[in-house]
């Protein structure tokens, strides 16, 4: 949902005098300005500035030290892994990697912050300018693009938890310290279903840099949304709020679609919208305010003493540039224009770097001497059908089922030969799965083993036919009257007879001469 339309007469307005809000004039459409902020975790061994490892679900306050909590004399030093990992990002997302960047201490109170401070970067982070082009359709072309305006290190703060001791807030310190990347867009996405696309994006591109775990129920990836409305057309900003509380790229898209509404609600009815934080109420589906919202000379940064600036060597970042993985949106388009898979194909395959590799890795295993293109759409439809479900029952990633590509360009031969129809197949690929037999040779001593060899032998295959027709005179009657459906419905009855093992196309034959010249 977007602003654009919501607001009926409520529209244009002009921009208030320094200091003041702006209000609106009863005419023309509203637009939605929205912005993101993203705390990223990295996926390193050790916390940001000590050696305490960043572990979910420890026993609370039990990863901690000095450093984290801030004690006299305690000095942070900084994680280089933690470094790469955020250049790998900035550099996945067109950032420029500023060869200097200062941390600074960014002073706030709240519980959850032993020190009183955060150790963040603002004035010189460590990368700026970048930009990602958005898909929002299937075309090649059907992206548009969101400016990233930074994105900076900084340490994480602790959690306060609100439903652990009856009428008390408790405090768990173990992420205090743990390396976050914080990236920052320009406002240039206009609604929600944006939001999410970019969001989504996002997320693959960070799994397939290995980056981070991406996981939000666990913290990993959080999301902060800055919303303002506007009339269509112009060019200034509205007064805007700041969404947190945002659990889930659904929630957080539903947080704005409320959020717009409320605020051309607001300014419709004449009156103002507040400059300040909102949380929103999952279970309520509502905003509810948190606290008025603060500008970066709230929080009175400033070079932190006990860390020199961060230098970055340029021949690192190329190094680091080097070893980037091809991209999903790369890897997309690759597999349209080489592969000649289909837009939505193309975009299941890709959606997880995994996915794509055993997808890849089962076409070269498939082809042979054959080209990959020519095999690809084949090994495409097993994986996107049968072995994701297979995935998807089983509440696991498709490597973890243990299939090697050699074993699925295997059970593909034997159905491409004949030796087997895809219903045995299937059988056959469950078997490996639930054997773990999932390497190479596997299918065809299966195919053995259980007897599902496909029957081609047209007079055993008359035999069944025989034996169904014979069995079912009134449907056979009212397929020769012109009920033609009951034809899936003797195929079905042959099959069952020939335990799977009869070749579908041979069936099809028979049985087609049979009511036909009965």
């Amino acid at each position: 949902m977007t602003a654009r339309g919501q607001a009926g007469e409520a529209g244009r307005g002009r921009m208030p005098e320094e200091g003041g809000e702006w209000r609106p004039d009863p005419a023309g459409e509203m637009e939605a300005v929205i912005g993101l902020e993203i705390h990223i975790q990295l996926l390193t061994h050790e916390k940001l500035f000590c050696a305490d490892v960043p572990e979910f679900g420890a026993e609370p306050n039990t990863r901690v030290c000095p450093v984290c909590l801030g004690l006299p004399g305690a000095l942070p030093v900084l994680n280089r892994e933690a470094v790469e990992l955020a250049v790998r990002a900035a550099l996945a997302f067109g950032c420029a990697i500023h060869e200097r960047s200062v941390f600074e201490r960014k002073n706030y109170f709240y519980p959850d912050l032993p020190k009183g401070y955060q150790i963040s970067q603002f004035k010189e982070p460590l990368a700026t300018d970048g930009v990602l082009h958005v898909r929002m359709g299937e075309g090649l072309d059907d992206t548009f693009p969101v400016r990233i305006r930074r994105m900076h290190l900084e340490e994480d703060a602790g959690k306060s938890i609100h439903d652990r001791v009856p009428d008390r807030t408790a405090v768990d310190l173990n992420r205090t310290g743990t390396p976050l990347v914080e990236m920052v867009s320009e406002p240039d996405l206009r609604s929600p279903a944006q939001v999410r696309s970019y969001l989504d994006q996002v997320k693959r591109i960070l799994e397939y840099l290995e980056v981070s775990d991406c996981n939000m129920e666990e913290g990993s990836l959080r999301v902060d949304a800055n919303v303002s409305i506007r009339p269509a057309g112009s060019v200034e900003l509205g007064t805007k709020t700041e969404l947190k509380n945002l659990n889930s790229f659904s929630g957080v898209e539903r947080a704005l679609e409320v959020e717009i509404a409320r605020q051309v609600a607001v300014v419709t009815a004449g009156d103002r919208v507040r400059h300040e934080t909102l949380l929103w109420d999952e279970r309520r589906q509502t905003v509810r305010p948190m606290r008025s919202k603060e500008e970066s000379q709230d929080y009175r940064y400033f070079p932190d003493p006990d860390l020199p600036p961060v230098w970055v060597a340029g021949t690192w970042v190329e190094e680091i540039r080097r070893e980037l993985p091809e991209l999903p949106e790369a890897r997309r388009t690759r597999f349209i224009e080489v592969y000649g898979l289909p837009a939505y194909d193309a975009g299941v395959l890709t959606s997880r770097r995994p996915l794509a590799d055993f997808f890849e890795a089962s076409v070269r295993a498939r082809s042979g001497d054959v080209q990959e293109a020519e095999v690809a759409k084949e090994v495409a439809n097993w994986v996107m059908g049968p072995i994701l479900a297979l995935a998807n029952a089983r509440g696991a990633p498709v490597e973890a089922l243990g299939l090697e590509p050699e074993a699925v360009a295997e059970l593909l031969a034997l159905v491409a030969t004949g030796q087997a129809n895809r219903r045995a197949a299937r059988t056959i690929l469950e078997r490996m799965v639930e054997s773990g037999s999932g390497g190479a040779g596997a299918p065809a001593a299966i195919l053995e083993a259980e007897g599902l060899a496909q029957v081609s032998d047209s007079s055993r295959i008359e035999g069944w036919v025989d034996e169904v027709l014979t069995a079912h005179p009134d449907e056979v009657t009212r397929f020769r009257e012109g009920e033609r459906r009951l034809q899936g419905f003797f195929m079905g009855e042959v099959m069952k007879r020939s335990r799977g093992k009869a070749d579908p196309g041979e069936v099809a034959r028979i049985l087609g001469g049979r009511l036909k010249g009965g």
